[in-house]
């Protein structure tokens, strides 16, 4: 009995001065997240001029297409999987989406299974309440089934999209966010819920920019916007914080999955934004990069961006503390995938694709005019053409009486021209087509890059000096020729022998048959890329009080349905002296 209690008192003495093991830390708690961004509504596979291919690990690979898009998502998908897009999902340039009100895209984004969107430039294109109460609610403009509200692959008219926008930086006049700021997800994982909160942002630029010109928007700074959300975050008791912002940058890497010397404004807010955001998502520059950037304290957070079109997925894959809910950033890891072509597209998808594109197809045979003339973009001496001539006519058509004069540049002095293609008499040989029609197709692929047009005030002698710039010295000393084309109540002549910037006299230029008055305000119609300066005619940014009427592309086939039979005018609107 005295051995046994002296070994029983032994024990416990050599028990209390030995530790006991350490209690094993829990495994992590895994939280995927499969993003994209700038799908532009591109449901059928891209051509190589649209991004059909992407740079590689080994070698340039064929990429993209909604319905291999959906397969690669299921084939990467894991428990506690979010799916998500950047912005610029919608707003694109394939005919069948713009010319359905790009419902297309939001069917598409749907059947994805995407949960939320950052609110992307493109999504501001044609107005807030396109965005808020169309696409997003399902709510018809115009004609049903004519404007808006199409049958979709299932039969059944557009309901809107199935997830919700956010922006944190995008607000009204008054001050007040146009959508959520933030959405949280919330993962299970052994019976317990986890909160993830994800921050929209939106480009600071979007309230004025060509295409998505909003006056009556505002951006507030996106740093301090991200900040504010996610402090709110963090006081519902959100440790995990995803930053999905729409706006991005590029680095010098050659493939999609490098980083190498990263640039651009989310690189920068990358540096800059609370430690309380445990990842970034970036869009908005089409670039595709796979980046590990430290927060101001010094830890690392990946910072992602996945092209364009739909060529790219990224997969962030948080981990965390399944004891509090922080992201456990060494363990964080990130990665983008290719959406290659190389597996079965996925049935749902492709008969979405199958079916816009076969309504994009009558949608673009359908005419609008009848043409008794080549209307083209083939200028005389003086930089005067049919076609230039007729979408000048057309921006002073669709600013309803509110415009003096209307402007388009017919070749610019920078950029590119929304003059994309001609009109012509010659049967095109395409479904629909007869000699002298046109048809909706051939006039969204001849004129528009979606942007609006807007009228704005110039006083006459500004006029003068944006008249004066279709000259202009280069460096070398030469001097390019970059016309502007005036509507038909327009006239003027120059002078080319004298010194640039001093060829237009005002007593020269009539509108409306009155001589041009240098202290009077015109009111002038074009496009917002002209008038913001992007087309190299700096004297525009003088202008005052714009007014955002229709995007080019809805414009030139209203003018032509309006009008029936059109007949190329006459090239007497510009003459030269001498």
């Amino acid at each position: 009995m005295q051995l046994r209690t002296l070994t029983a008192l032994l024990g416990i003495a050599v028990a209390g001065l030995v530790p006991a093991p350490a209690a094993a830390a829990p495994d992590p708690v895994d939280v995927q997240l499969l993003s994209i961004t700038d799908f532009h509504g591109y449901l059928r596979p891209p051509s190589p001029a649209d991004g059909g291919t992407i740079a590689g690990p080994g070698g340039t690979q064929v990429v993209g297409g909604a319905a291999y898009l959906a397969t690669h998502l299921k084939n990467l998908r894991q428990p506690n999987s979010i799916r998500f897009a950047n912005g610029d999902s919608f707003s694109g340039w394939p005919f069948e989406v713009d010319a359905h009100a790009d419902e297309p895209t939001i069917e598409a984004l749907n059947a994805l299974g995407i949960e939320f969107s950052s609110v992307g430039n493109h999504e501001l294109d044609v107005s807030k309440s396109f965005l808020v109460d169309h696409m997003a609610r399902g709510k018809c403009f115009g004609r049903p089934g004519v404007d808006s509200c199409f049958t979709d692959s299932t039969g059944r008219r557009f309901h809107g999209a199935d997830f919700g926008f956010q922006s944190a930086n995008i607000v009204d006049a008054k001050g007040r966010p146009i959508v959520a700021p933030y959405t949280i997800r919330w993962v299970r994982d052994h019976g317990r819920s986890y909160p993830v909160g994800f921050i929209g942002l939106t480009v600071p630029d979007t309230p004025v920019g060509s295409t998505s010109y909003q006056p009556e928007l505002k951006a507030l700074d996106p740093l301090d916007a991200a900040n504010r959300a996610a402090a709110e975050l963090t006081r519902r008791g959100v440790k995990a914080i995803v930053l999905n912002m729409h706006d991005g940058g590029t680095d010098a890497s050659p493939t999609y999955n490098d980083c190498v010397n990263p640039t651009g404004p989310a690189i920068e807010l990358a540096r800059k934004v609370t430690p309380q955001i445990d990842a970034i998502v970036t869009g908005h520059w089409h670039a595709a990069f796979n980046c590990s950037i430290p927060d101001p304290a010094g830890n690392p957070r990946p910072v992602v961006e996945a092209a364009n079109h739909g060529r790219l997925i990224s997969e962030i894959n948080l981990r965390l503390d399944r004891r509090t809910g922080e992201v456990l950033r060494d363990r964080t890891t990130s990665t983008n995938h290719p959406v290659t072509r190389d597996v079965t597209p996925d049935p749902k998808l492709q008969r979405i694709v199958d079916h816009w594109t076969a309504a994009g197809d009558r949608k673009y045979a359908e005419p609008v005019a009848t043409i008794t003339g080549d209307f083209t973009r083939t200028p005389n001496a003086v930089g005067e053409s049919t076609m230039a001539d007729l979408a000048a006519d057309v921006h002073l058509w669709t600013a309803r009486g509110q415009a003096d004069l209307g402007i388009v540049a017919a070749k610019p002095a920078a950029g590119s021209t929304a003059l994309r293609g001609d009109l012509l008499v010659a049967n095109s040989g395409k479904p629909g087509d007869v000699d002298g029609r046109v048809l909706l197709g051939e006039s969204w692929e001849a004129y528009g890059y979606g942007n609006p047009v807007l009228t704005v005030g110039l006083t006459g002698a500004q006029l003068d000096a944006v008249l004066e710039q279709q000259w202009q010295t280069q460096t070398n000393g030469t001097v390019k020729f970059a016309p502007l084309a005036a509507s038909a109540n327009v006239t003027y002549s120059f002078d080319a022998s004298r010194p640039v910037g001093d060829r237009v006299a005002p007593a020269d230029v009539r509108v409306n048959g009155a001589q041009l008055d240098p202290t009077r305000t015109y009111r002038v119609a074009a496009l917002a890329y002209t008038v913001l300066g992007a087309d190299g005619y700096s004297a525009f940014k003088a202008a005052t009080g714009p007014v955002r009427t229709d995007t080019d592309h809805e414009t030139f086939a209203a003018y032509l349905r309006a009008h029936e039979v059109l007949t190329p005018a006459p090239l007497t609107r510009v003459t030269q002296k001498g």
